[in-house]
């Protein structure tokens, strides 16, 4: 499948179950924990479950203006896609990743024998009974779970960046600097 192909299919099929409260943090780390539900493309009614989390931190080096960088999504290995060609892809279609680096680390991956509406069922049922108000619940295609995270994080971004400028002019104006 080449890269239109995968985007779109994310893009229709990727859903926030449950989206996380906090946003990302621009000055220091996020832990982005989540669990992603797949159909499983192998066995019928069964249900691919995917958790890790993706740390969201200022790279160590200086990267170019809106180029971020990502590690852990295996998008070399799985997709055969470059690093620069997805970051290209995404900058047509106007999705900006801030410039850091986001580093995704699978925890489990498991293999539940209930079919999808089922397991996102559970899922949201130990979420809510945890009080876990971090962890996204997410679904989407088995064969394209990078780019569905990265659209969940491109979106956590953008739903950040109106309380960053606000908290950033802010901060200016508290400094006694000139805007």
């Amino acid at each position: 499948m080449d890269i239109e192909q995968l985007w779109e299919k994310a893009q229709k099929k990727t859903e926030v179950v449950r989206g996380r409260a906090k946003g990302l943090s621009t000055t220091s780390l996020t832990a982005v924990p989540y669990i992603f539900l797949a159909e499983s493309a192998v066995t019928d009614r069964t249900t691919v479950v995917r958790q890790g989390k993706i740390l969201v931190e200022k790279p160590l080096i200086i990267l170019p203006h809106e180029m971020p960088w990502f590690e852990g999504f295996d998008i070399e290995e799985e997709l055969g896609l470059s690093q620069d060609l997805l970051q290209t892809f995404f900058l047509m279609r106007g999705i900006k990743f801030p410039s850091m680096k986001y580093n995704n680390s699978t925890s489990s991956l498991d293999v539940n024998e209930r079919k999808l509406s089922d397991c996102i069922e559970l899922y949201k049922k130990i979420l809510e009974r945890e009080e876990n108000v971090s962890t996204a619940l997410l679904t989407g295609p088995e064969d394209c779970w990078q780019i569905s995270l990265l659209l969940y994080i491109a979106a956590l971004a953008g739903r950040c960046a109106r309380t960053d400028m606000i908290k950033l002019l802010t901060d200016l104006r508290n400094s006694g600097e000139e805007l």
